[in-house]
């Protein structure tokens, strides 16, 4: 493994700011908590008060005032530039909310498995191009690669979806149960494996198996040792069931506790709980080049699934929204009960975006869906001024994603609100 930097030597590399192509908001107003906070030393004046006023004001209008509940972060060339922590970590209890309670980040986790795959890849321990059957002998479904699990493209069953057919509420289904389902109950293909992308959480938990087969440690391990460590993130774990420590809990938009259900237990699709401000470590890592080839990111980056002609795309673990004018970002979501998260990251402008929160908020995605503009011109028809108006363009970090990535047991009552 490659020497990793630790966080602040990994900014340091990347304090040379690139040019705004905003004009800057000048102000002779003094820093102070009335008008400002302390400008970072990493950015000019100008720059900080620019991106500070932006985000203050795209996301005091769209998401703080309409019920939230997390940890809301921006970050342009590794420096915080505007962040918001409020609510309750457990509303039962009124605890307060900080900016170290790690909190349940769902799909976006995947985005850590995906890499980890990378990182054995590259560290020639399994290739893109192996089959399933050299990890589990005798796998049923026979041609499916681990480059297909990572892009979504093997064609497997989400084991949420038919498992939850089977009721068993006692049990909390395990890595090991979801593969020794398709062993056993041998569900069909929802499409040819490698013929187009079908979003399916069966993947990365197989993914996460791999990763124990050939490491020999447990996949919270291996990421706890691999990452987290290295990156100080010291505030980030990924779930067992075996685990004492008793996570965030979420909650339902009117605040009722979100009970736990039998998919609760399995982990590479989800079940990493971390903070903003880790996230940002994360970031950082991938961003600094140390972390890994370039090779390899860029190739995690790269569209995979073109059969349709779409500005969304997918490729090893990431997101990505590819704009006509050429600009891109790179992107996942999640939601998992009523936790719900974003992490954005625009190359071109070296800027991060990144929410996270415990009581279900569909206001999250549409705040992140109408913010992009705020780092560069990636949609000229998304209105600067951040009206309310739904624009179908911008359902990509939102609606299409919560669809893809959620999900609600059909035996929960009592109703929830969509």
């Amino acid at each position: 493994m490659k020497k990793l930097l630790y966080p602040t030597a990994i900014i340091a590399l990347l304090l040379g700011c690139k040019n705004s192509s905003h004009a800057p908001v000048i102000t002779q107003q003094e820093d102070s908590l009335e008008y400002y906070p302390p400008t970072p030393k990493e950015l000019p004046k100008e720059e900080f008060r620019y991106y500070y006023n932006v985000a203050k004001n795209h996301f005091e209008t769209s998401l703080l005032n309409r019920g939230f509940n997390g940890q809301i972060l921006i970050a342009k060339n590794g420096t915080v530039v505007f962040e918001k922590t409020i609510g309750f970590a457990d509303m039962r209890t009124k605890d307060s909310l900080s900016n170290t309670t790690p909190m349940h980040i769902a799909s976006v986790g995947k985005t850590f498995t995906g890499m980890a795959i990378l990182h054995l890849m590259e560290e020639g321990k399994l290739n893109l191009d192996d089959t399933l059957g050299k990890f589990f002998p005798g796998f049923p479904y026979e041609g499916i690669t681990v480059k297909m699990l990572l892009s979504h493209r093997s064609g497997l069953p989400n084991y949420l979806h038919y498992l939850s057919k089977i009721k068993k509420d006692d049990t909390c289904y395990s890595n090991g149960d979801v593969l020794s389902s398709l062993y056993t109950i041998k569900p069909g293909l929802e499409y040819r494996s490698g013929k187009r992308f079908s979003y399916s959480n069966t993947n990365y938990v197989l993914l996460a198996m791999i990763i124990e087969n050939i490491t020999r440690e447990s996949f919270p391990a291996y990421m706890k040792r691999t990452f987290f460590d290295p990156l100080q993130m010291k505030n980030t774990f990924v779930f067992a069931n075996q685990d004492t420590l008793a996570p965030t809990p979420s909650f339902e938009w009117n605040g009722r506790y979100w009970a736990p259900d039998p998919f609760d237990c399995t982990y590479g699709d989800k079940n990493i709980y971390t903070t903003a401000h880790d996230l940002l470590k994360w970031d950082q890592a991938l961003s600094s080049g140390f972390l890994f080839k370039k090779e390899t990111l860029d190739s995690a980056y790269t569209p995979l699934s073109n059969e349709r002609r779409s500005i969304h795309n997918y490729g090893l673990g990431w997101r990505m929204m590819i704009f006509p004018n050429g600009k891109k970002f790179i992107y996942h979501n999640g939601r998992w009960h009523g936790s719900n998260a974003v992490f954005v990251r625009f190359p071109d402008e070296d800027a991060t975006m990144i929410v996270i929160g415990n009581k279900y908020n569909r206001n999250i995605y549409h705040a992140a869906a109408k913010a992009y503009n705020l780092f560069g011109v990636y949609n000229p028809r998304l209105n600067q001024q951040y009206d309310d108006s739904d624009d179908a363009d911008d359902t990509s970090v939102g609606e299409n994603s919560i669809k893809e990535e959620s999900y609600t047991p059909k035996t929960k009552s009592p109703k929830r609100r969509r």
